[in-house]
């Protein structure tokens, strides 16, 4: 990761719409087939086919050696895991799929939980408190604001709520790189925040444990558990940050203007 936060330029910022557009539009093409008995890689292969056909390249696929275009997370994955023609949806799960694009130069990212058929409402009250959590964190989104007054705002909202945030892993700056600073964590730090200004772009990603907020990593090296096994929500959206407030880059992944 560079040390500068690069600024965008308006033109920079269009570009990138435009690639985000294609991630929101390829999660409601995944969303659409999500079912029990669907596998993830199924899942994986739809994504990477409808980016392809937008002449967009998938984003993770062999990013630091990951396999797959998606990272699917199901109940108790928090983020990273593989899609598998072995791991096959169930009624009452609830899956994470996150989802990146490089379009003309630059990223995109985003992702939604979405349960797989009917669930438990303590699990739908989890993907609910998650997905507001991304927009009061939007609603700080304020030039002069620092990164702080983000994190703030879903820390504060998920604990109230009586869940807890990841704090192992964080959302990221983005551009012409898929993860650029700065890093924007989901709880506040002791440390000074870089204040918001225009031309930033931010990829905002709560990720909302059921219990603890501890995490581990498996064997296979990407895919990342609660410690007590209790499910986990994920949303993430990608916003510039404007004079005129933000502007969510990726929207319509779940049904928004």
């Amino acid at each position: 990761m560079a040390s500068a936060i690069l600024l965008k330029s308006p033109e920079e910022i269009e570009v990138m719409r435009e690639a985000n557009q294609i991630v929101a539009r390829t999660l409601t093409s995944v969303k659409e087939n999500i079912a029990p008995g669907v596998s993830t890689l199924q899942l994986d292969k739809i994504a990477e086919k409808y980016a392809r056909k937008c002449k967009a390249v998938p984003a993770f696929k062999g990013y630091r050696g990951f396999p797959g275009s998606l990272c699917v997370s199901i109940n108790e994955q928090v983020v990273h895991g593989i899609p598998s023609k072995k791991v096959k949806l169930r009624e009452g799960d609830i899956i994470s799929i996150d989802f990146g694009v490089k379009y003309k130069g630059f990223f995109g990212d985003a992702a939604i939980t979405v349960p797989v058929g009917s669930i438990d409402s303590e699990v739908q009250r989890l993907i609910d408190v998650t997905r507001q959590s991304l927009y009061e964190a939007i609603s700080e989104v304020v030039t002069g604001n620092r990164i702080a007054d983000i994190s703030r705002a879903v820390q504060t909202y998920v604990e109230k709520n009586g869940f807890s945030v990841v704090r192992q892993f964080v959302g990221h700056g983005i551009g012409q790189e898929l993860h650029e600073p700065p890093e924007i964590p989901n709880y506040v730090r002791k440390d000074r925040s870089p204040k918001l200004m225009p031309g930033m772009v931010l990829a905002i990603e709560p990720m909302v444990n059921a219990g603890t907020a501890d995490v581990k990593i498996l064997k296979d090296g990407w895919t990342v558990i609660t410690k007590d096994r209790k499910p986990s929500a994920h949303f993430e959206h990608s916003i510039a940050v404007t004079e005129n407030g933000p502007i969510i880059l990726s929207s319509g992944t779940e049904g928004e203007s």
